[in-house]
């Protein structure tokens, strides 16, 4: 299964992510980032690859 993981010791919380792809990505009140679904599909795969190459700290990273 392809997958999207964040690396937490370099993520800011600054919710880039989330706001491109709000399904995958989740930023609570506490700033605390949230993987909400973590598998790579054809349909959310697109935007997962804009999150990754949109995140400040390139934090984010999709693996097989």
């Amino acid at each position: 299964m392809t997958r999207v993981e964040v690396d937490f010791g370099l993520c800011e919380s600054n919710g880039v992510c989330m706001g491109i792809i709000p399904e995958v990505f989740h930023l609570g009140d506490d700033d605390m980032l949230t993987v909400l679904q973590p598998e790579v599909t054809p349909e959310n795969e697109e935007r997962i690859r804009d999150a990754v190459r949109q995140c400040p700290r390139q934090a984010i990273s999709i693996v097989e």
